[in-house]
């Protein structure tokens, strides 16, 4: 799966403040997202993310 740094992942679930798109921070082994809700971070293997990626927004950042 092509996920790059600073794209939205749409998840299935939501996380407990209701709000279900995350930012990635960091990828390899282990992704850490941020909630875009309430700005909690979270790292998780990266197999959990994966299997839980419903759509992936990407930031064009063209300068």
């Amino acid at each position: 799966m092509d996920v790059q740094i600073k794209d939205i992942l749409i998840m299935k679930k939501q996380h407990p403040c209701g709000c279900n798109q995350f930012e990635v921070l960091r990828i390899g082994m282990d992704f850490k997202i941020r909630c875009c809700g309430c700005g909690h971070e979270i790292m998780a293997p990266r197999k959990n993310i994966e299997k839980n990626i419903k759509k992936i927004e990407r930031k064009n950042d063209d300068q």
